[in-house]
């Protein structure tokens, strides 16, 4: 997928791998706006804290491997990404996830300002 949208979400996307990847909370939390609504696989949280919080309770040795299966644009400053995320662990198996995001454009750049992960059987 090469399309502007893709883009547009790779770069966001690829810091908050890279973070994850790294067990860095604090960088995965700078990926998203000050009123992110963030569910993971816990409870949701609003904003940067709820993020950090939930991404210094993973594990060690976590990482995310995504793919991104479905853009839209339904404004200038938004896009939303349809992916298929695989979360890998050190001491089991991969958890196969899918993850609806929305980026808003901010005077510092594209960030995450909604993120739900579904566990689809």
């Amino acid at each position: 997928m090469t399309s502007t949208e893709a883009r547009i979400l790779r770069s966001v996307l690829d810091r908050w791998k890279a973070a994850v990847d790294a067990h860095d909370p604090e960088r995965a939390a700078s990926c998203f706006t000050d009123d992110a609504i963030f569910q993971g696989l816990h409870p949701y949280g609003v904003g940067p804290g709820s993020v950090a919080e939930y991404y210094a309770a993973q594990p060690i040795g976590l990482t995310a491997a995504y793919t991104i299966r479905e853009t839209r644009r339904p404004a200038d400053d938004l896009v939303l990404g349809y992916l298929s995320v695989d979360f890998g662990f050190t001491d089991r198996p991969t958890l196969a996830v899918y993850l609806g995001v929305i980026v808003r454009r901010t005077d510092d750049g594209w960030r995450i300002c909604h993120y739900q992960v579904s566990l689809l059987p």
